[in-house]
């Protein structure tokens, strides 16, 4: 992997989006490290369907829960979303967010842009004002440095792309479950409204009502084309 920081108002997300486009590596890392955020930008250049691709999805949470695990104190608690969403001691602190060159599931995508946002500092709120919102900082990570934990975040993102290639969706499907926030609660998605029941074996969400069970598919994260 190779790293390209942006400053002030630039979006790494949206650059990578731009770099993407234009043909640049994949595993390029767009970065812009601020005193309160802390947000970077993945490239891949997968070589499978879109609706497996979107498998990085999940790789990237993972990655993010092994990086911070490993820096942060023992009693901090991740858990990850389905849509992306970073908890830290179960309030949001952040997210993740995802792009590629098409929509369609069964195209294999030119490119596909991995969006992590994480707040490590409060700007306007005292922390009792929004208890289920919160900053790295906050929690009790003050000594985790936001290029080490980016650099933390690449190594084991990576780390899980190679397993994800060798051994599949088995062993990811496995971790993400044991992180994954929320199961057993109600939830309404993409006009499904029901109980979270997990996940299928390609990561879409299950809702469950009273008639029947209904399947979410990760691209529905997808960000719009551009």
């Amino acid at each position: 992997m190779c790293g390209e920081a942006v400053t002030g108002a630039t979006d790494p997300f949206d650059h990578a989006r731009a770099r993407a486009a234009l043909g640049c590596d994949g595993g390029t890392v767009v970065h812009n490290i601020q005193a309160d955020r802390l947000r970077a930008a993945l490239v891949l250049a997968p070589e499978v369907p879109l609706a497996d691709a979107m498998a990085m999805l999940p790789v990237c949470g993972i990655g993010f829960q092994n990086a911070l695990g490993a820096l942060a104190p023992p009693e901090v608690a991740v858990h990850l979303g389905w849509n992306g969403a970073i908890r830290v001691n179960g309030a949001l602190c952040g997210g993740f967010r995802i792009a590629a060159s098409t929509g369609d599931p069964q195209a294999r995508p030119d490119w596909l842009v991995i969006g992590l946002d994480l707040s490590l500092i409060r700007t306007t709120e005292a922390p009792g004002d929004t208890p289920d919102v919160t900053a790295l900082y906050d929690e009790g990570c003050a000594d985790v440095g936001a290029v080490q934990l980016l650099e933390a975040w690449a190594r084991h993102t990576l780390i899980w792309i190679n397993r994800w290639g060798e051994d599949g969706n088995a062993p990811l499907h496995r971790e993400w479950m044991g992180l994954l926030h929320g199961v057993g609660e109600p939830v309404t998605r993409a006009d499904c409204s029901g109980r979270f029941l997990g996940t299928d074996d390609r990561f879409g969400m299950l809702v469950r009502n009273a008639e029947t069970t209904r399947l979410v598919p990760l691209t529905h994260l997808l960000e719009p084309m551009q």
